[in-house]
């Protein structure tokens, strides 16, 4: 595997999510720029495969409508099943186990440039020293309390900083690399 990347948003007192997984505060009208993706596309663009939790997989399912990867390759991390839907199981597949045996699993399949989506997903490969770049967007508010981006360390885990973009409607965008 060549490169594992975060890409996700948080509000500017860290959380991912309200505590029972709702995200509606980042799809407020006011932080609407029109034409304007905060360099997602390009972003997915640049990977080969996206890899998410079940609950994230879950969550992303009940917003409804189309699939949002199209016909990107999306591995749902469970050691439970997961319920995958005919219409997107072409792309969308399950598998468990350790992050490290993951990596290798889908380095296996080709895969050479990951995006990670999910909290606790996130966490495990930080743990593990497998992250090599978060790209996080910050909101311009704070929620209180909610599902944390980042958890408890084994280690300090040093990131060096690679940019840092503001836009119009307050969110704040930085890019760092993971230090080995």
């Amino acid at each position: 595997m060549s490169k594992i990347s975060v890409y996700i948003a948080i509000s500017l007192d860290g959380f991912i999510a309200r505590e029972n997984g709702d995200i509606n505060w980042l799809h407020a009208p006011e932080y609407t720029i029109e034409d304007e993706d905060f360099g997602y596309k390009t972003f997915m663009d640049s990977i080969d495969a996206l890899v998410m939790g079940r609950h994230t997989y879950e969550k992303v399912r009940s917003f409804g409508g189309d699939w949002p990867y199209g016909d990107k390759p999306v591995c749902v991390l469970s050691s439970q099943g997961v319920d995958i839907p005919g219409d997107i199981s072409n792309t969308v597949f399950s598998i468990s186990g350790f992050p490290e045996d993951i990596v290798h699993q889908l380095g296996e399949r080709g895969y050479q440039h990951l995006y990670l989506d999910g909290g606790k997903t996130i966490q495990r490969f930080l743990n593990d020293g497998l992250i090599d770049e978060l790209i996080l967007t910050r909101l311009p508010i704070l929620i209180g309390n909610g599902i944390p981006l980042f958890g408890s360390l084994k280690n300090d885990i040093k990131l060096e900083h690679l940019t840092t973009q503001s836009y119009p409607n307050g969110f704040v965008q930085s890019h760092y690399r993971v230090k080995s």
